[in-house]
């Protein structure tokens, strides 16, 4: 205590601890007045100063809430240590993938004890053959704190593998390129790399770049191993779109995407022609999304022109003119469509309804539907890696709330499916004990908002129990009932956990997600906040055993949630929050801004202004009582920069009027939008998360 003391009283920037107090008292960020008018309105934020990242001052304040943070739950640390070792106890640390082949090689991950990254693989022919280790992150781990790694693609070959790495947490990825063959890694690199593929001829490299500024993904480049120089193909202009390269999976073609958050537009090169000229395949229309893929001699397109939800259609490769199109799969108005896998003899579709997965299958040469068998009612479900084109077998996985992950191959003309890996959960784990179910909340405009729920069997339905609440709801994300071998750490602790698929997500077809976008925003926040009502209510849990959590945009809707019913809830986590939302979207020159004017109104429209400044949860603070509040977040964050919950804290600690804890844990070190990049390492970051959550219910071994 007496270091912190110490660093408080020399930052000059911060309250000094009271003399009598054993505490210290929180950190308060000096009022610097910055004035802006918007729309004939004149704005002041006192805290806007934050924003000058590297400034020390800056710096020496976060600290400053960090050490304070540190303080305050200093008395958590052997709970948050028994919590960690727990949750660990729940992950067979040296574990291995289930093999996909791939060509000539069976490709796998493994993971070691004591080891924070997976490992990757492969194996020629068969699991008896010598294994050959492709990329062992671990040994980037032992010189970077952070090590994030994103593209992974093999050549066709099997001979050169091309990576991205990211070391710094700012999703500013590298690229590598490694022949297999000998281990060396080639000259050929690039900066701010987002995705990349191969050309047929097994020496041609695709990849997109994001500008160095909006991190937004913008040109295509070639690049043929041994040049000095990378060859730009494509620019979008237009700041509403990102772009994307992707082959099919019969290696026919690379397909260009561009995409805003309501229109689409695809581009194809014959793969075995990588000196060719990519080609528009249907110029964008205002709202039109589409998607294109290959087999045969037809291409096949996921496209929303014919309803909300997506049909199929196919198309000759010859002449693709939307007049040629043939449906082959209808839209649907309760089902939406999320993609379409092809494959020489099988076509599997990727569906949602009514808030559960559902994955169909398409004989090619029957023209028969099969539907895949869940056994639960409340699960998820998703493709798994089926790389190969000739497969008779697809795999996918499946998991509940109650049941681990577990990866299975789908006979296509056996109708039958073969489970090839369930995780296995270490440490006394029994699914007997637990149970999932589905909860349909009725919202304010009387719209029934599901809600998943897991428990174990014998809590109490009489008020007096403690529940988590975890919500998202942006960007047609819907989230999954998914099992967690650390949410073990709640559920036998009597902490039952629920997540409420509210509007703004998919989980109940497109207009699900179009109700809580734009001028309908709000209704993603009034579910989160009826959906908590509701298990009050039904006698779930009480306001002071009701902790809610969400990350990003889902860190918005817990501090709208806040705003709007602070009395209904005891605790919130907002990890890496989204709430300074009218600073952010009137700066078209921080990343990712101008593309989410679809997502959420562009601010420099009055209108959107408007509706925006009524939920923003940082210009909403007010003068009231608050519940526990714990914020997270990382320096280094490229998605929702450090500065938006430093500010929200800074300015709630000058408002709210109750004793209740207001903390920030802030990340100096390299770490991302997801926190850090080890296992351990965020299992130590979970451990303290649950530590304090269980704490401010009641609940402290």
């Amino acid at each position: 205590m007496p270091a912190i003391r110490r660093l408080l009283a020399a930052l000059g920037v911060v309250a000094l601890m009271p003399l009598a107090a054993q505490t210290p008292a929180p950190p308060v960020a000096p009022i610097k007045e910055h004035r802006v008018v918007r729309h004939g309105e004149t704005v002041i934020d006192n805290y806007f100063w934050l924003r000058e990242k590297g400034n020390p001052e800056v710096v020496r304040y976060l600290e400053a809430e960090d050490a304070y943070t540190a303080a305050m739950t200093a008395g958590l640390k052997p709970f948050q240590e028994a919590l960690y070792d727990e949750m660990l106890s729940h992950i067979q640390q040296t574990d291995m993938g289930v093999p996909v082949r791939r060509g000539a090689y069976l490709y796998y991950t493994r993971t070691v004890e004591g080891k924070q990254y997976p490992i990757h693989c492969r194996r020629k022919g068969t699991m008896d053959a010598p294994e050959e280790v492709l990329l062992d992150a671990n040994l980037l781990g032992a010189e970077h704190k952070f090590v994030g790694i994103g593209n992974f693609v093999v050549s066709d070959d099997g001979n050169l593998l091309a990576y991205t790495v990211d070391i710094t947490g700012f999703r500013q990825y590298t690229l590598q390129v490694k022949d297999l063959r000998d281990g060396r890694t080639l000259a050929d690199t690039a900066e701010r790399v987002t995705t990349v593929e191969w050309a047929a001829d097994n020496r041609t490299l695709f990849l997109t770049t994001e500008d160095a500024v909006t991190k937004r993904p913008d040109k295509l480049w070639r690049h043929a191993l041994g040049d000095a120089a990378s060859t730009l193909l494509y620019e979008e202009k237009d700041e509403l779109y990102d772009i994307g390269v992707q082959k099919t999976r019969d290696k026919r073609f690379l397909v260009l995407r561009i995409e805003s958050k309501d229109t689409s537009e695809c581009r194809y090169l014959d793969a075995s022609e990588p000196g060719g000229r990519f080609q528009v395949f249907l110029p964008r229309e205002n709202k039109h999304r589409y998607y294109v893929d290959h087999r045969g001699d037809l291409f096949y397109i996921r496209t929303n022109k014919g309803g909300h939800n997506f049909e199929v259609a196919t198309a000759p490769e010859k002449d693709r003119a939307p007049a040629n199109w043939k449906v082959l799969l209808p839209h649907s108005a309760d089902v939406r469509i999320q993609d379409i896998d092809l494959f020489r003899d099988f076509a599997v579709v990727i569906e949602k309804t009514q808030a559960l997965d559902r994955l169909r299958v398409y004989d090619f040469h029957t023209a028969a539907w099969t539907a895949i068998e869940f056994p639960e009612p409340v699960y998820a479900a998703f493709p798994g890696d089926t790389p190969e084109f000739d497969s008779e077998t697809y795999r996918y996985n499946y998991q509940s709330m109650v049941t681990p992950p577990s990866v299975y191959d789908y006979d296509v003309r056996a109708h039958k499916s073969t489970l090839r890996k369930r995780q296995e959960v270490p440490g006394g784990f029994d699914p007997s004990r637990y149970a999932t179910e589905r909860l349909w909340a009725t919202a304010r405009d009387g719209v029934r908002v599901p809600i998943s729920i897991v428990y174990r069997k014998g809590f109490a339905r009489d008020g007096s129990g403690a529940l988590l609440l975890y919500g998202y709801g942006s960007y047609g994300i819907g989230m999954q009932a998914t099992f967690s071998g650390p949410r073990l750490a709640l559920l036998d602790r009597g902490v039952a956990y629920a997540i409420a698929h509210i509007r703004g997500g998919d989980e109940m077809g497109e207009q699900w997600r179009e109700d809580g976008m734009l001028m309908k925003k709000k209704n993603t926040f009034f579910d989160f906040v009826d959906c908590a009502k509701y298990l009050e209510a039904e006698k779930w849990t009480s306001p002071k055993r009701l902790a809610i959590e969400g990350g990003s945009a889902g860190g918005l809707l817990i501090g709208a949630a806040v705003n709007l019913a602070p009395d209904l809830f005891r605790a919130a986590h907002l990890a890496v929050p989204f709430v300074d939302v009218m600073n952010t979207m009137m700066d078209a020159s921080l990343p990712l801004t101008v593309g989410e004017y679809l997502e959420w109104g562009d601010p420099n429209q009055k209108a959107a202004y408007d509706y925006m400044k009524t939920y923003s949860p940082y210009d909403n603070l007010g003068r009231r009582v608050y519940p526990a509040i714990l914020v997270t977040t990382s320096y280094n964050d490229s998605q929702v920069m450090y500065w938006e919950p430093a500010k929200y804290v800074a300015r709630l600690r000058t408002l709210k009027t109750d004793a209740n804890p207001l903390l920030l844990k802030i990340k100096m070190e390299p770490a991302g939008h997801g926190g850090a990049s080890g296992r351990y390492d965020r299992l130590k970051d979970q451990s303290f998360e649950y530590a304090w959550m269980l704490a401010q219910v009641g609940i402290t071994k």
